[in-house]
């Protein structure tokens, strides 16, 4: 393959060379054909949507492989938090059943919310989720994070920022 741009021709020859690679590889990790074929699709979908240069083809099965690793951490996440989810209803006190659109809205904003915590900064993320989920002072997160009250001040402003622009984005 030459250094020129990925053009939907070229990324149908990809495919038809490295599909039923990529499906077999994603497979092995996922266990299911369906999923590993849907993965696969969306896989070959982001090469279309930002086309990428490749040398070789051993160039572009390494991004194939990576962006198909990538989208089963998604799968994964999402079904963690899915699965958290529909735990969270059966633990409710009341008996609260949303509809099918609902729960699927919620947990969408959930993956959504989850992917924004993840970008945070490993220490303002825990400082928020210490505060916000576990209820604990300013002085009790600084002193397990090992750091001054002062900078728990400065993480919480940085994840409540991070919070009022995503919310912004709703």
């Amino acid at each position: 393959m030459s250094l020129e741009r990925q053009t939907p021709q070229n990324v149908g020859k990809l495919y038809v060379e490295h599909s039923q690679w990529l499906t077999g590889w994603i497979r092995s990790r996922l266990g299911c054909h369906e999923l590993a074929s849907d993965v696969a699709q969306d896989t070959f979908v982001r090469l279309l949507k930002k086309p990428k240069y490749f040398t070789n083809m051993g160039e572009a099965r390494a991004f194939l492989s990576t962006v198909a690793k990538g989208l089963c951490v998604d799968h994964w996440r999402r079904k963690q938090i899915e699965q958290a989810w529909l735990e969270s209803l059966m633990h409710s006190e009341e008996q609260y059943a949303p509809s099918a659109e609902h729960s699927s809205i919620m947990i969408e904003l959930l993956c959504e919310l989850d992917a924004m915590i993840a970008s945070l900064p490993k220490k303002v993320a825990n400082t928020l989720i210490l505060s916000q989920l576990h209820g604990l002072t300013y002085r009790e997160i600084a002193e397990r994070l090992s750091v001054s009250e002062r900078m728990i001040k400065r993480y919480m402003a940085q994840a409540m920022l991070r919070c009022a622009l995503f919310k912004s984005n709703l």
